[in-house]
């Protein structure tokens, strides 16, 4: 049991006073890009799929 204690207790110190935290704008930043990143792959694989749609829809009803 005393392991543990000591596990949490030096586990807590190297989060306080050990760890590097970022700033809030950095992660306000990060978090655009991701939120960005994101949208445009979203929109880029919405619009390869919707090329494909189209194309079979076009191919089996044989207007080509």
């Amino acid at each position: 049991m005393e392991k543990l204690k000591t596990y949490f207790a030096e586990s807590w110190d190297e989060i306080k006073n050990k760890v590097t935290w970022s700033k809030y704008s950095e992660l306000q930043g990060s978090a655009i890009l991701v939120l960005v990143a994101s949208t445009v792959f979203a929109l880029v694989i919405g619009a390869i799929d919707w090329v494909f749609k189209t194309g079979l829809q076009i191919y089996y009803k044989g207007e080509f």
